[in-house]
Parts: structure tokens; C-alpha cells; sequence
């Protein structure tokens, strides 16, 4: 029962971080290309195509759920391309949009999850199904949504490729 509070603190801290106060607070957003309806620029905060029940977080809400590691899951649904090139957080479970319904028995139930995307619609998506599954998907987050929020991002450097050539000597049997 201790734990199940801890949790819902995390949460009710999270829900209060991505409040409007949290965000006046937050470092300036990158110059969107389009507005919202009222001519406003599209925000993480006002961005009217993010149409999902999973609360989308923005840098400071996640960064005070990364705070406690021990209770958190970060389910980072993009393709391996994506995190070379943009690069993501220092530790996550990947797991790619179209594997996740085949990979639930590989999520744990027992933490807080934050699903993430490039700019969290994906993962806004995917968070409403994990929750329709039961598990506790807390918020969703972009990656460069929380970038052009002053977070820093750890890069990923694939292995270099493995070369094919092959001399006579070394496919001997010794």
C-alpha cells in the first residue's frame, strides 16, 4: 500500500508539473509552422492534433518522474533510425509501435510508464492502448518536444558496420 501512494504522489506531482504553471515556467519552444485554431502557434500545450486520454508531459513533468528510476519505465516506441539521428533518453525499453500489442508480456507491470515519440502522438497512442491493457501509463512525451524545451538529449552511436572480406587463410579449418 506504501508503494501504491509513492506512485500516486508521483503522479499527482507530474499532473501538477504539466499544468500551465509548469509551462510558463519552461524555457521558450522552438518557432512552429503552424497555429492553432485562434491563429496561436501549435505548443506542446495547445497542439490540437494530440487528441489522446494520455496526458502529455512536457520537460519538467518528466524530468521529476526520471527522478525516481526505481518506479519508472521509459517505453521509447520509435524506430532505430529515429534514435541514432535524434538521439533519446539515457535509459528506456524500445519496443517499436507496430511490436508493442506482441510485446506486452515484456513490459513490467509494476512501474509508472512514460511512452515516448518524436513529438508524443505516437506515443499519446500507444499510451491509450498500454492503459486499455492496464498498465500505468502516467504521460507521453517527444523527445523534441522536450529539446526545444532546454532538455538534453543523449546521443546513440550504432556499432560500426562489420566487414565481409574474408581471406582464403582465415576460412581454413585450423
Amino acid at each position: 500500500m506504501h508503494v501504491s501512494l509513492r506512485v500516486a504522489s508521483i503522479f499527482a506531482f507530474g499532473l501538477l508539473l504539466a499544468t500551465g504553471a509548469a509551462r510558463a515556467q519552461s524555457a521558450p519552444v522552438a518557432a512552429p509552422t503552424t497555429t492553432a485554431p485562434g491563429g496561436a502557434p501549435v505548443t506542446p500545450a495547445n497542439d490540437p492534433a494530440y487528441v489522446y486520454k494520455t496526458l502529455r508531459l512536457n520537460r519538467a513533468a518528466f524530468d521529476a518522474l526520471a527522478a525516481r528510476p526505481e518506479q519508472l519505465l521509459i517505453l521509447d516506441i520509435r524506430r532505430p533510425d529515429e534514435l541514432t539521428k535524434i538521439g533519446g533518453f539515457p535509459v528506456y525499453l524500445s519496443i517499436q509501435t507496430a511490436d508493442v500489442q506482441k510485446s506486452l508480456a515484456f513490459i513490467p507491470r509494476d512501474r509508472v510508464i512514460v511512452v515516448v515519440s518524436n513529438r508524443a502522438h505516437r506515443a499519446g497512442a500507444i499510451g491509450d492502448l498500454l492503459a486499455g491493457y492496464g498498465f500505468h501509463v502516467v504521460g507521453a512525451i517527444g523527445v523534441r518536444d522536450y529539446e526545444d524545451e532546454g532538455g538534453v538529449l543523449s546521443k546513440v552511436q550504432p556499432p560500426p558496420p562489420k566487414t565481409a572480406a574474408v581471406t582464403a587463410a582465415d576460412s581454413q579449418p585450423k
